[in-house]
């Protein structure tokens, strides 16, 4: 796994919103892009994240920062779960996992023993399509005051 790192350039990219949508990332050149990366869409561990930036959107938007969550999630998936918590943010449904294999984000990992493959829980602030930077130990429960903290 070849995770991006701070001051790598990130590949352009298109994806599809929950809405289907596109979501091109040089539309966002102009800000800081919150890119967040979570396992599955409605799982306790990616809603409390998912919240919390909901729940601090307006002053993360004050600050300057745009935000945009993705998971291997379909759309159905992607719209149910933003409808329920009402995000304010897009979120890809990356299902060719284009994105998160761009970012580095796919790979091992290990729950209650067992090994498999998925999505690494990390963000990534993208400035003029460059990574500003990482956070590779995200806290679900204080993420938005993680990214305040940079």
């Amino acid at each position: 796994m070849k995770t991006l790192q701070v001051g790598d350039k990130v590949p352009s990219f298109t994806a599809v919103t929950q809405d289907g949508s596109p979501f091109n990332l040089s539309d966002y050149n102009d800000t800081k892009l919150v890119v967040f990366f979570y396992p599955k869409a409605s799982t306790p561990g990616c809603t409390a994240e998912a919240c919390d930036l909901r729940d601090h959107y307006e002053v993360l938007n004050e600050r300057g920062y745009s935000i945009v969550g993705v998971s291997a999630d379909d759309t159905n998936k992607q719209t149910k779960f933003r409808d329920k918590y009402s995000f304010p943010f897009p979120l890809l449904a990356d299902t060719d996992k284009s994105v998160i294999t761009a970012f580095g984000v796919w790979g091992p990992k290990k729950f209650m023993g067992k090994e498999y493959d998925g999505i690494h829980r990390m963000t990534f602030v993208v400035e003029k399509g460059v990574v500003s930077h990482v956070i590779d130990k995200v806290k679900t429960k204080e993420h938005a005051a993680q990214i305040l903290a940079l």
